[in-house]
């Protein structure tokens, strides 16, 4: 056991005037099980790059462990996936990876001696974590690991995680944390500070703190206003004093009356503007998410779209096999199902790719789509050129944004440059700007914060909005879904 001491912590990027982090201080148990939460773009994973020595910043970071970083960088995936956990943990036996391979519900005996190339990208995420816990004495930085697991895949990260120590954890899965985690490392809108506990005790003293901090919001405001307000007074106090001077008989005497004034009234302006200061630090880290709107519209017909004894292939090889469910109005259809059994492809097939299958996909006559796409990696150029190109309205798509957390500095950067969450919640906004009888949204929480996904979720409780959807993160799909088809 050992401690990693943050001290003063002060970053900004090269030729950014704002400060990601401004003095920072705080400590960790290199055996402490962390969870890293926190707003998209607010600098989690920056932080995991400070601790990787990646940038020059002020303050110090003092550790005696070394950090490892996941998502690992594999140099050659057509290597045996053995080969490539023999480079990440040279002093491991190969015992010891097919030992953590079988904790983690994979086939080592299929695994290990096939090129890492081969493997899903769930397995590469699995036997990737096995390795680089093999390495001992290291400090491991997880950075989003379920963003490829199924429901299921997480749920086995998770139990298995459980059993280690000395991580610290990227996930915005609140039911994956909880299995998982010991102590929550919350990056707030000012600071950063610890907790003892999961993600749910957690996430209840966060609400309470909330409740409490907002409270006092209307209070601290006035009081902020009326210590504004005095100021100005005793400035033109001050001043009227400063004015007795002139044609004054006893100009020593009311320079003297002045000078003491002027003295007494800096001191008060002094006292109540480290009182404004102190007051307004209580402000920043209160987190308020303003409710979103969607306005679908409403089809004709009860029945929107029918899936009949469909069955994709790929290559001769079948990924789903004589599915039929059907989308009636005002239903949150989930599909759901392991990695690779079909999901996206059948969503794609709705939305009318040329995808070889059997069976028959009938699309309601006239029926409107907003699909949200599980790949971010075709973003790019500006929000403003983003909103015409798609043929949305830019104010409002620019005004959903700034509810979903969006700085208005954001606004003229190139969304290439955005953080995986922030792209995400582009393609979202893009959604809700579109009046559309079904919303098709694949994966669409990957990266996405916690406050945004119960903002998201808020939403769709609401209008109730018809939806077909694919969504690994159980806390929501539970909520959301009136139907789940299992494939």
């Amino acid at each position: 056991m050992s401690i990693i001491k943050v001290d003063n912590l002060t970053f900004a990027y090269p030729g950014s005037y704002v400060n990601v982090f401004e003095n920072v201080s705080f400590s960790i148990d290199t055996d402490w099980k962390l969870g890293f939460v926190g707003r998209n773009g607010k600098g989690k994973t920056t932080f995991l790059n400070l601790l990787m020595g990646k940038f020059r910043f002020d303050g110090k970071i003092v550790s005696s462990v070394q950090f490892d970083y996941f998502p690992y960088a594999v140099r050659d995936e057509s290597l045996l996936t053995l080969e490539v956990l023999n480079e990440i943990s040279p002093n491991a036996q190969d015992w010891q990876f097919v030992k953590e391979c079988n904790r983690l519900d994979i086939d080592a005996t299929d695994v290990l001696y096939r090129p890492f190339a081969t493997l899903s990208k769930g397995e590469q995420t699995k036997v990737l974590l096995a390795s680089m816990f093999l390495n001992e004495g290291r400090f491991l930085l997880i950075d989003e690991p379920t963003n490829h697991l199924d429901y299921e895949a997480r749920q086995t990260v998770s139990r298995y995680l459980n059993g280690k120590k000395g991580f610290i954890l990227v996930s915005h899965d609140r039911y994956f944390l909880d299995g998982c985690i010991d102590h929550v490392l919350s990056l707030n809108r000012s600071s950063i500070e610890v907790q003892k506990g999961n993600f749910a005790s957690f996430m209840t003293n966060f609400e309470n703190q909330q409740k409490f901090e907002t409270t006092q919001n209307a209070r601290l405001q006035q009081e902020i206003a009326e210590l504004k307000q005095a100021a100005r007074r005793t400035a033109g106090w001050a001043d009227k004093i400063e004015k007795e001077k002139k044609g004054a008989g006893d100009s020593g005497y009311v320079g003297h009356r002045s000078a003491i004034m002027m003295q007494r009234a800096k001191a008060i302006e002094q006292r109540r503007q480290k009182a404004i200061e102190e007051k307004s630090k209580l402000l920043k880290d209160v987190e308020t998410t303003e409710p979103l709107k969607i306005f679908p519209q409403v089809y004709r017909s009860e029945t929107l779209v029918i899936f009949d004894s469909v069955s994709i292939c790929y290559n001769d090889k079948t990924v789903c096999n004589n599915v039929s469910f059907e989308v009636k109005r005002g239903e949150r259809v989930a599909l759901s199902g392991k990695n690779g059994c079909g999901k996206s492809s059948l969503i794609k097939l709705l939305l009318g790719e040329n995808i070889p299958h059997s069976g028959k996909v009938v699309v309601g006559s006239g029926l409107v789509f907003s699909y949200v796409s599980q790949d971010t990696s075709q973003l790019r150029g500006r929000l403003k050129e983003f909103a015409a190109s798609n043929g949305i309205d830019e104010t409002l798509f620019l005004a959903i944004l700034r509810k979903l957390d969006f700085s208005r500095e954001q606004f003229d950067k190139d969304i290439a440059d955005f953080s995986g969450g922030q792209k995400k919640k582009v393609l979202i906004a893009k959604s809700l700007c579109e009046r559309a009888h079904i919303y098709v949204w694949d994966e669409p929480l990957n990266f996405i914060d916690v406050y945004s996904r119960m903002q998201i979720e808020n939403l769709l409780c609401q209008f109730q909005p018809t939806m077909l959807f694919v969504e690994h993160d159980s806390a929501f799909r539970n909520l959301i879904a009136t139907k789940v088809v299992e494939l």
